[in-house]
């Protein structure tokens, strides 16, 4: 895992960037009502770590960005960026940040949003418009610049919402459902650009009830429910690792062979089997034996992500 433990300690070969300690936070109403969003939370998050935040709706995720942005105060517990309370750090080095809703002044344009977006940021004024002019092209918004917000599609102001993101060279971004609203094209070219943001002295927190994506991009994925940190997702199959899943096998020939090599076989359709096997191991010494027999492979895929099983595994099935 990298230097960290099951429960998210770092074990000593890679800098810790962000660290939360023990955290709780609790609601109260003026009636005297308390509620607890976040309970002994700790997690610590290494320098270029691609962090997956993953829970229910209702689960803690806003209230631990929120605490680690310094706009909460957490009740119990502490959080510290490189060393300095959340709201310290920020005021010295920024982060960038995408909330989930973006809230921007409809009567703007889009290129004066982030001009003015860039000026709050403190970059050079004899710097700002070439930038705004760089993001504005990453993010495909050349036709777009001179709309008002109030005339953007929603996955057209995502994209704004992106730019301001990148308008300052941050070693820390938090981004809240970044792929809500945008189209599949854009979606991949998301994935394109957290790629090339990803850097040794960067970390990068991605918030997304799409799990598919967490898969993608992530190196690790938090599952929260409850408030409360259920389980650390590493996000790839390990050679010997437990799976028990299944796969849905493909196949071009062979077709007779699939019942001789693997013990729990479902026939889904015309060449279609799903194949339940109990690790990526099991699976391939199978998949070795059907070929050797004749069998033709056109595809295997796995009917859920290691991250979709933790998940439901995690939270439960119902949710």
């Amino acid at each position: 895992m990298d230097g960290l433990s099951a429960t998210g300690k770092h074990n000593g070969t890679s800098s810790v960037v962000i660290d939360f300690s023990n955290v709780g936070k609790t609601y109260r109403s003026l009636l005297g009502n308390s509620v607890k969003a976040v309970e002994e939370f700790s997690l610590q998050i290494v320098d270029g770590e691609v962090l997956g935040i993953a829970g229910p709706n209702g689960a803690g995720k806003s209230t631990l960005i929120a605490m680690m942005l310094g706009y909460l105060r957490s009740t119990t517990g502490s959080i510290t960026i490189n060393g300095l309370p959340p709201r310290a750090y920020v005021e010295r080095n920024g982060i960038g940040y995408l909330s989930e809703l973006i809230a921007i002044n409809p009567r703007w344009r889009a290129e004066t949003a982030l001009i003015r977006y860039a000026t709050l940021a403190g970059l050079p004024s004899d710097q700002i418009r070439t930038r705004v002019g760089e993001v504005i092209e990453r993010l495909g918004l050349e036709g777009h610049r001179d709309k008002k917000i109030k005339a953007l599609s929603k996955g057209n102001l995502q994209r704004i919402g992106l730019a301001q993101v990148l308008l300052r060279n941050e070693q820390i971004l938090v981004l809240d459902e970044p792929t809500h609203g945008l189209d599949p094209v854009w979606t991949q070219k998301f994935r394109e650009i957290v790629a090339g943001l990803k850097r040794p002295d960067r970390t990068i927190l991605i918030a997304s009830h799409n799990l598919d994506e967490l898969q993608r991009l992530a190196d690790r994925v938090v599952i929260i429910d409850n408030g409360r940190l259920q389980r650390i997702v590493t996000t790839g199959y390990e050679q010997g690792g437990a799976v028990t899943t299944r796969f849905r096998l493909t196949l071009a020939g062979g077709f007779d062979r699939v019942r001789e090599v693997f013990a729990l076989v479902e026939e889904t359709g015309r060449g279609e089997y799903d194949v339940t096997v109990g690790s990526v191991k099991e699976l391939n010494i199978a998949l070795a034996d059907l070929i050797a027999k004749g069998g033709l492979v056109a595809s295997v895929v796995p009917e859920r992500s290691v991250l979709e099983q933790q998940f439901r595994e995690a939270v439960g099935e119902s949710r």
